[in-house]
């Protein structure tokens, strides 16, 4: 836009504003507002930049009107500028009424733009205008986040695609499309508003189309049950371009969720497929039951067992020995959906290797009770049959539930606790030597829940101390995972072998602190009384839904 002079027709001002506005999509009023500030930079380097100098633009008529303001100041105010203020006594002298604050107004003849005022103008107004439509496009975008919207590719650059939406631009980085797709200028596009974000150099609207979300959306434009929210669609799992798990419920006991989104022959599910470039998708059923819906996630492999750990959220599951490569899936792609689907780190074994592990896991507790009590095989198969794990099992159990072991009598079972009791007391022995040789202090055998054993593993790494143990979080003692070569690593932890959960190794650390003297006794009781304020999850809404993660 260009402003030659405020000596110009003044309705032609108010066109070139309206005319502007519609074709930014922006109110007639910023523009004029812009065209205001330019005129009023111009007119500064004209007549002086310490002038207080103000414009205003009739939104009727369109008449510029250019004025020059002083105002009233106090008499003992610093650094007083002469051309925009005046001091309280020297206005006196001039108006009686004079108060600090009262203005006055000096009407400055109009006058054509130069070159560099010209120029100077422009970009006030561009820059004005540019910021508007900015923020046009972002009030506009930001409550559009999880909408399938359609553009035309507009630019391609190293594989990221800005598309043309109409009323904003868009970017879809290389990462967001589907494999081996390409676009070119000029090519209608359809994807996902995954995030919006205000940026310094304008609203970043960013597109998708290997989101879970523009599965999901996707389906709620074909089925109808999941877009009136009949049918649910809790999680979705994608390997763009290649196969996909899609996790649904329905809130209608008599409509089948995955019937209805694979439709009559398949015409429903084979809509999305054809959009998402023969993207093969496993529709199955959620369930609340978390081993079901594990089960549900591995089709099309059957699974005869499912064995779960909550606190780390890895779960083993066994499998006839001819299903594992399908259970496993390509390059690990069935099992991979499934954990992403569900949320749980997924561990796959055979029936064979199951029954090899028990096995193996049988024979090692029958040499430990064994060895531990100095007893024969049978009596120790026995023991272990009976589900003893641990030689704590056997000596501290109620004397009548070794006795009732069959072939045992009350004689028997007295002999084998007594051989137990004093097998601890030699280990727990050896164990404090141990743990004194290592350095440990006394003081950590007394904080609560450091047993000989756990004093001699914290020890070996180092932990000597009470402040030592304080100084912990909770992945120092259980162990953590970390990326390495684009694969989950399990790094172990000082007590990995306790098995102890986040909250006892929390708990663990936080009495040692109180020792420490680092926090106060009531400290500990508040956070164990908080963790006990159990509360009701709250139920999953269409913001809850996750994809590739656990619901929830």
């Amino acid at each position: 836009m260009t402003v030659t002079g405020i000596s110009a027709n003044r309705l032609e001002l108010l066109q070139i504003a309206e005319a502007v506005a519609r074709e930014k999509s922006i109110e007639k009023e910023i523009v004029v507002e812009a065209i205001e500030e330019a005129i009023q930079k111009a007119a500064r380097s004209r007549y002086g930049a310490e002038h207080d100098i103000r414009v205003h633009i009739d939104p009727k008529t369109g008449e510029t009107t250019i004025t020059r303001v002083v105002t009233v100041v106090e008499d003992d105010a610093e650094e007083v500028n002469e051309y925009a203020q005046k001091r309280l006594t020297d206005a006196l002298r001039d108006d009686k009424d004079a108060v600090v604050g009262k203005t006055y107004t000096e009407v400055l003849p109009p006058f054509e733009f130069g070159r560099v005022q010209t120029q100077m103008a422009r970009q006030v107004v561009t820059g004005k205008v540019r910021e508007a439509e900015r923020e046009r496009q972002y009030e506009e975008f930001k409550d559009r986040v999880g909408e399938i919207v359609n553009g035309v590719a507009k630019r391609v650059e190293y594989g990221n695609v800005i598309v043309d939406l109409g009323r904003g631009e868009a970017i879809m980085r290389r990462d967001q499309s589907i494999p081996r797709e390409n676009f070119q200028v000029g090519d209608r596009v359809r994807a996902y508003i995954y995030d919006v974000r205000q940026e310094t150099k304008g609203p970043q609207i960013m597109l998708s189309r290997a989101h879970g979300g523009f599965m999901a959306k996707l389906f709620a434009q074909e089925v109808p049950e999941v877009y009136d929210g009949v049918i649910e669609i809790r999680a979705v799992a994608r390997d763009p371009g290649s196969r996909a798990k899609m996790a649904v419920v329905s809130n209608d006991s008599s409509i089948d969720p995955v019937g209805a989104c694979v439709g009559m022959r398949g015409s429903r599910v084979q809509a999305v497929v054809a959009e998402l470039q023969g993207e093969k998708i496993d529709i199955i059923q959620w369930s609340p039951d978390e081993a079901t819906f594990l089960v549900n996630a591995l089709a099309p492999a059957e699974v005869t067992k499912v064995v779960m750990d909550e606190e780390d959220e890895r779960v083993e599951v066994v499998v006839p020995d001819e299903q594992l490569s399908l259970a496993i899936g390509r390059r690990g792609q069935n099992v991979r959906l499934a954990s992403q689907l569900t949320g749980w780190q997924i561990d796959i074994m055979t029936e064979s290797q199951e029954s090899e592990r028990r096995q193996r896991e049988f024979a090692e507790r029958t040499q430990l009770f064994q060895e531990a009590l100095d007893v024969d095989e049978v009596i120790a198969q026995l023991l272990v049959t009976e589900g003893f794990v641990t030689v704590e099992d056997v000596a501290y159990v109620e004397l009548g539930e070794v006795a009732a072991i069959e072939g045992f009598d009350e004689d028997t079972a007295e002999e084998i606790q007594a051989r137990a009791r004093d097998f601890l007391e030699r280990e727990a022995a050896e164990f404090d030597a141990k743990r004194r040789a290592l350095g440990v202090a006394d003081e950590v055998l007394e904080v609560e829940g450091v047993t000989l054993p756990i004093a001699v593993a914290l020890g070996e790494g180092e932990v000597k101390t009470v402040e030592d143990l304080a100084g912990l979080v909770p992945d120092d003692i259980r162990g953590w995972y970390e990326a390495k070569g684009g694969e989950r690593v399990r790094e172990p932890g000082l007590l990995e072998s306790f098995n102890l959960s986040a909250e006892e190794a929390e708990a663990l650390i936080m009495r040692a602190r109180v020792a420490a003297g680092w926090i106060e006794p009531e400290t500990l009781s508040e956070d164990v009384a908080e963790e006990g304020d159990a509360t009701e999850p709250a139920p999953l809404d269409e913001a809850s839904i996750v994809f590739g993660g656990r619901p929830g």
